[in-house]
Protein backbone atom coordinates (compact mmCIF):
# COMPACT_ATOMS: atom_id res chain seq x y z
CA UNK A 1 0.00 0.00 0.00
CA UNK A 2 1.13 3.38 -0.91
CA UNK A 3 1.07 6.04 1.53
CA UNK A 4 -1.20 9.24 1.15
CA UNK A 5 -0.24 12.48 2.13
CA UNK A 6 -2.50 11.96 5.44
CA UNK A 7 -0.47 8.81 5.86
CA UNK A 8 3.12 10.33 5.69
CA UNK A 9 2.19 13.32 7.67
CA UNK A 10 0.84 11.14 10.38
CA UNK A 11 4.06 8.94 10.15
CA UNK A 12 6.09 11.88 10.23
CA UNK A 13 4.37 13.34 13.60
CA UNK A 14 4.85 10.07 14.85
CA UNK A 15 8.65 10.14 13.93
CA UNK A 16 9.23 6.76 12.89
CA UNK A 17 9.28 8.15 9.34
CA UNK A 18 12.15 11.40 8.88
CA UNK A 19 12.52 13.78 6.44
CA UNK A 20 13.97 16.66 7.20
CA UNK A 21 14.12 19.58 6.86
CA UNK A 22 10.63 20.26 4.68
CA UNK A 23 10.87 23.99 4.48
CA UNK A 24 7.24 23.96 2.69
CA UNK A 25 4.88 21.24 3.84
CA UNK A 26 2.23 22.43 1.71
CA UNK A 27 4.40 22.95 -1.21
CA UNK A 28 6.75 19.57 -0.93
CA UNK A 29 3.53 17.15 0.79
CA UNK A 30 2.09 15.93 -2.61
CA UNK A 31 -1.06 13.26 -2.52
CA UNK A 32 0.94 9.91 -2.19
CA UNK A 33 5.04 11.54 -1.95
CA UNK A 34 7.14 14.24 -0.66
CA UNK A 35 8.91 15.86 -3.09
CA UNK A 36 12.93 16.53 -2.22
CA UNK A 37 15.11 19.06 -2.85
CA UNK A 38 18.91 18.90 -4.73
CA UNK A 39 21.94 19.34 -2.76
CA UNK A 40 24.78 21.41 -3.16
CA UNK A 41 27.35 18.96 -3.62
CA UNK A 42 27.85 16.83 -6.33
CA UNK A 43 30.57 14.34 -7.77
CA UNK A 44 31.71 15.01 -11.30
CA UNK A 45 33.57 11.67 -13.50
CA UNK A 46 36.18 13.49 -15.23
CA UNK A 47 36.71 10.09 -18.02
CA UNK A 48 38.70 12.01 -20.55
CA UNK A 49 41.97 9.72 -19.79
CA UNK A 50 39.87 6.49 -18.63
CA UNK A 51 39.49 3.38 -20.84
CA UNK A 52 38.10 1.61 -18.10
CA UNK A 53 37.11 1.84 -14.45
CA UNK A 54 36.83 -1.03 -12.69
CA UNK A 55 34.87 -1.52 -9.81
CA UNK A 56 36.87 -3.94 -8.02
CA UNK A 57 39.36 -1.38 -7.43
CA UNK A 58 37.95 1.73 -5.41
CA UNK A 59 41.27 3.74 -6.32
CA UNK A 60 40.01 3.77 -10.20
CA UNK A 61 36.88 5.10 -9.12
CA UNK A 62 38.47 7.69 -7.06
CA UNK A 63 41.29 8.95 -9.00
CA UNK A 64 38.94 9.91 -11.48
CA UNK A 65 35.96 11.62 -10.05
CA UNK A 66 36.31 15.22 -8.58
CA UNK A 67 33.84 16.78 -5.96
CA UNK A 68 32.16 20.30 -7.07
CA UNK A 69 30.34 22.07 -4.38
CA UNK A 70 27.73 24.78 -5.78
CA UNK A 71 27.24 28.43 -3.64
CA UNK A 72 23.63 29.41 -3.31
CA UNK A 73 22.16 30.91 -6.21
CA UNK A 74 24.53 29.26 -8.35
CA UNK A 75 23.65 26.19 -10.78
CA UNK A 76 25.75 23.20 -11.42
CA UNK A 77 25.27 22.63 -15.27
CA UNK A 78 24.88 18.95 -16.41
CA UNK A 79 25.74 18.94 -19.91
CA UNK A 80 24.24 16.02 -22.37
CA UNK A 81 25.32 12.74 -22.04
CA UNK A 82 26.72 13.79 -18.72
CA UNK A 83 26.84 11.45 -15.56
CA UNK A 84 27.56 13.09 -12.25
CA UNK A 85 26.22 12.02 -8.37
CA UNK A 86 24.44 14.53 -6.13
CA UNK A 87 22.11 14.40 -3.81
CA UNK A 88 19.00 15.32 -1.47
CA UNK A 89 18.90 18.37 0.50
CA UNK A 90 16.87 16.49 3.01
CA UNK A 91 17.96 13.91 5.70
CA UNK A 92 15.76 10.44 5.28
CA UNK A 93 15.20 7.73 7.78
CA UNK A 94 12.89 4.61 6.88
CA UNK A 95 11.48 2.97 9.41
CA UNK A 96 11.64 -1.02 9.12
CA UNK A 97 7.71 -1.33 7.84
CA UNK A 98 8.19 0.77 4.92
CA UNK A 99 10.22 0.99 1.67
CA UNK A 100 10.73 3.83 -0.12
CA UNK A 101 11.50 4.62 -4.07
CA UNK A 102 12.61 8.08 -5.31
CA UNK A 103 11.39 9.34 -8.58
CA UNK A 104 12.34 12.02 -10.70
CA UNK A 105 9.52 14.83 -10.66
CA UNK A 106 7.62 15.21 -13.92
CA UNK A 107 8.49 18.90 -14.66
CA UNK A 108 12.62 17.48 -14.17
CA UNK A 109 11.92 14.92 -17.09
CA UNK A 110 10.07 17.49 -19.15
CA UNK A 111 13.75 18.92 -19.86
CA UNK A 112 15.50 15.18 -20.02
CA UNK A 113 17.06 14.95 -17.00
CA UNK A 114 16.90 11.82 -15.30
CA UNK A 115 17.58 11.43 -11.23
CA UNK A 116 18.69 7.74 -11.09
CA UNK A 117 20.55 4.89 -13.51
CA UNK A 118 19.11 2.01 -11.23
CA UNK A 119 18.91 2.92 -7.90
CA UNK A 120 16.21 4.33 -6.73
CA UNK A 121 14.71 2.02 -3.87
CA UNK A 122 15.24 2.62 -0.69
CA UNK A 123 15.80 0.02 1.75
CA UNK A 124 13.76 -0.50 4.89
CA UNK A 125 16.48 0.95 7.85
CA UNK A 126 18.08 3.20 5.78
CA UNK A 127 18.96 6.44 7.33
CA UNK A 128 21.04 9.35 5.23
CA UNK A 129 20.90 11.75 2.15
CA UNK A 130 20.00 9.68 -0.96
CA UNK A 131 22.37 9.86 -3.82
CA UNK A 132 20.74 10.98 -7.30
CA UNK A 133 22.29 9.35 -9.89
CA UNK A 134 21.68 12.97 -12.38
CA UNK A 135 21.78 11.92 -16.20
CA UNK A 136 21.36 14.31 -18.88
CA UNK A 137 19.82 12.57 -22.16
CA UNK A 138 18.69 15.36 -23.61
CA UNK A 139 20.78 17.29 -26.53
CA UNK A 140 21.40 20.97 -24.64
CA UNK A 141 23.12 21.31 -21.19
CA UNK A 142 20.72 22.21 -18.09
CA UNK A 143 21.30 23.96 -15.61
CA UNK A 144 19.99 22.43 -12.03
CA UNK A 145 20.36 24.78 -8.95
CA UNK A 146 20.48 23.50 -5.14
CA UNK A 147 16.97 23.69 -3.13
CA UNK A 148 15.10 22.81 -6.43
CA UNK A 149 12.38 20.04 -5.88
CA UNK A 150 14.60 17.51 -7.92
CA UNK A 151 12.82 14.28 -6.87
CA UNK A 152 9.90 12.67 -5.43
CA UNK A 153 9.61 10.08 -2.79
CA UNK A 154 7.03 7.22 -2.31
CA UNK A 155 6.52 5.51 0.76
CA UNK A 156 5.39 1.67 0.42
CA UNK A 157 3.90 -0.11 3.73
CA UNK A 158 4.89 -3.78 3.48
CA UNK A 159 2.97 -6.63 5.49
CA UNK A 160 5.66 -7.14 7.92
CA UNK A 161 8.50 -5.09 9.26
CA UNK A 162 11.98 -6.27 7.96
CA UNK A 163 13.57 -8.63 10.20
CA UNK A 164 17.24 -7.26 8.90
CA UNK A 165 16.58 -3.69 7.99
CA UNK A 166 19.32 -1.55 6.46
CA UNK A 167 21.97 -0.52 8.55
CA UNK A 168 24.98 -1.50 10.52
CA UNK A 169 23.74 -5.11 11.55
CA UNK A 170 23.95 -6.32 8.28
CA UNK A 171 27.21 -4.00 7.60
CA UNK A 172 25.10 -1.59 4.86
CA UNK A 173 27.60 0.48 2.87
CA UNK A 174 25.86 4.11 2.66
CA UNK A 175 24.09 4.10 6.15
CA UNK A 176 24.38 7.75 7.44
CA UNK A 177 25.63 9.21 4.07
CA UNK A 178 25.84 12.92 4.19
CA UNK A 179 27.09 13.65 0.46
CA UNK A 180 27.03 12.26 -3.19
CA UNK A 181 28.98 8.63 -2.74
CA UNK A 182 30.51 7.00 -5.45
CA UNK A 183 30.46 3.20 -5.47
CA UNK A 184 31.23 1.06 -2.93
CA UNK A 185 30.50 -2.57 -4.49
CA UNK A 186 34.35 -3.38 -4.11
CA UNK A 187 33.12 -3.68 0.04
CA UNK A 188 30.45 -6.50 -1.20
CA UNK A 189 31.67 -9.67 0.97
CA UNK A 190 31.89 -11.20 -2.71
CA UNK A 191 34.04 -8.67 -4.16
CA UNK A 192 36.77 -8.95 -1.25
CA UNK A 193 39.89 -11.41 -1.95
Amino acid sequence: MILSDGDIKARLEQGDLVIEPIDNPELQIQPASVDLRLDNEFVVYQLGDVACIDPMDPDTVQKYTTSHHVEEGDAFVLHPGEFVLGSTREWVKIPDDLVARVEGRSSIGRLAVVVHATAGFIDPGFEGRITLELSNLGRVAVKLYPGMRISQIVMHEMKNPAERPYGPARGSKYQGQVRPETSRIAKDPESES
